[in-house]
């Protein structure tokens, strides 16, 4: 299969460290992590397969054009 860019929006939140965690279980075909997050977030570092990684904005996140995108962010980013 394909690797892929996978964005995942709302990644410092609960569901979204989650979805990263099953991403990395599932051995999902992830050629790029982007993770994304409001704001207040931009700059934290999330963890991926052992890896830090640090958050970007939306803008950022749609800039890098990502194959796949995966949403879970709060009232305020969505």
């Amino acid at each position: 299969m394909k690797q892929l860019k996978v964005a995942v929006v709302g990644a410092t939140g609960l569901v979204g460290t989650k979805m990263l965690q099953v991403l990395a279980e599932r051995n999902f075909p992830v050629a790029e992590i982007i993770p994304v997050a409001s704001e207040r977030s931009v700059g934290k570092l999330v963890e991926y397969k052992g890896k830090q990684y640090k958050v970007v904005s939306m803008e950022d996140g749609i800039a890098a054009k990502p194959d796949v995108a995966i949403f879970s962010a709060g009232g305020g980013t969505s």
